[in-house]
């Protein structure tokens, strides 16, 4: 269960201070390219495009949680690199970032890529299954889609 004095954040890139954006950037650095011992490209320009948003749970130190929502064509929202750090793992943070996320998302069309181990995470907050599942730096992804709510 999370903390009551756990905080949610929101922001555009340019809103991020210096060691904000680094904290955020060490989280997802730590688990999807050292833990996950996936080598790729982790920042793809994504992060400073105006309709970015980044969302993050902490406990008044280093983020806990993290997840950004992108701004794709025709009003699509695209929720990625939604990440734990494993000190907080097994603590609701995901679910709760996740609720934070689709308040943010509204009534809009929303996509993801699951690591298919979580398609029934994603699945508890509306996504469905949307494609073929498919290998991506040796992880096994689902394509998934939240339609618009009314």
């Amino acid at each position: 269960m999370p903390s009551q004095t756990t905080e949610v954040r929101t922001a555009a890139f340019t809103d991020l201070d210096t060691r904000t954006f680094h904290d955020l950037l060490k989280l997802r650095l730590d688990v999807f390219v050292v833990e996950q011992n996936c080598p790729y490209p982790e920042l793809d320009g994504r992060d400073v495009e105006p309709g970015t948003r980044h969302l993050w749970l902490t406990d008044g130190g280093a983020p806990l949680a993290y997840l950004r929502i992108l701004a794709d064509p025709g009003g699509v929202a695209r929720i990625g690199r939604v990440v734990v750090a494993p000190s907080a793992r097994g603590g609701g943070h995901a679910g709760r970032l996740m609720t934070e996320a689709l308040a943010v998302v509204g009534g809009r069309p929303c996509v993801l890529e699951a690591q298919s181990y979580l398609v029934d995470f994603y699945a508890q907050h509306g996504f469905t299954v949307s494609g073929p599942e498919y290998v991506e730096d040796g992880i096994p992804h689902t394509p998934m889609r939240r339609e618009p709510t009314r």
